[in-house]
């Protein structure tokens, strides 16, 4: 990921190899060399970690904090492809990296960031020595890779009452209330406002939920379980 020099907080510390399990298996000296060349680093939330167009500088571990990828089309239409939480990588910071190619999305910090910042010449240096670099690289890599194609599978093959019942669900947790735009939730699911806009108005219509400016409330949660739970024959 490109590392803003003007908004980049950088502290140098070696306890950060806790927090990844896999990078413990590293030999004493390929351990050092990742621990003296990585960087932690803050980042306020809101900021743009990396834009289409941009070369990946490093690769990112995040500690703490929620960063969203999303891709933003010539007509301005955006679509979440996923989130980075705290013990996670960046799948598309990897293949760019692996691939020398620029973004084609862009990385947001939802919230205050902490993470770990390998550079890239450190991070080539240790796939081509490190077995055991390269398998948590690459497990990491895959597992996110299945999670975006259930995303692109969701987007072209499920419903969108569906698609947005089970999102509803996700955001409103316990409490059943949810504040998001029109607009945030078609990014989300990678639909047109307008779409979203209708689909609330059938389940506010059938008094599965209320809505008011930036809010939802679920006001009958059986309802979008039950839209949720169809078979997938029937989605």
């Amino acid at each position: 990921m490109s590392l803003p020099e003007t908004t980049w907080t950088q502290m140098k510390t070696n306890n950060w190899i806790a927090a990844f399990p896999g990078l413990q298996t590293l030999s004493p000296e390929l351990l050092k060399s990742l621990t003296d060349t990585a960087e932690v680093v803050s980042l306020p939330a809101g900021t743009q970690i990396f834009g289409a167009g941009k070369v990946p500088e490093a690769y990112l571990l995040l500690l703490e904090g929620v960063v969203r990828v999303q891709q933003i089309s010539d007509s301005g239409r955006e679509i979440v492809l996923y989130r980075v939480s705290a013990g996670e990588s960046c799948a598309l910071t990897t293949a760019c990296l692996m691939g020398y190619e620029e973004y084609h999305a862009e990385g947001i910090a939802e919230t205050n960031v902490r993470a770990v910042a390998i550079p890239r010449r450190t991070f080539d240096d240790l796939i081509a020595r490190s077995e055991a670099f390269r398998r948590f690289v690459f497990t990491a890599f895959s597992v996110r890779i299945t999670n975006l194609l259930r995303v692109i599978e969701d987007v072209a093959f499920s419903r969108i009452e569906i698609r947005l019942a089970q999102r509803l669900l996700e955001l409103g947790g316990a409490r059943g209330h949810v504040d998001i735009t029109h607009q945030q939730l078609a990014a989300e699911l990678g639909t047109a406002r307008e779409v979203i806009s209708r689909q609330l108005n059938d389940f506010q219509r059938r008094g599965a939920i209320s809505t008011s400016r930036g809010a939802i409330d679920i006001v009958d949660a059986g309802q979008l379980k039950r839209l949720v739970s169809l078979p997938r024959s029937e989605q």
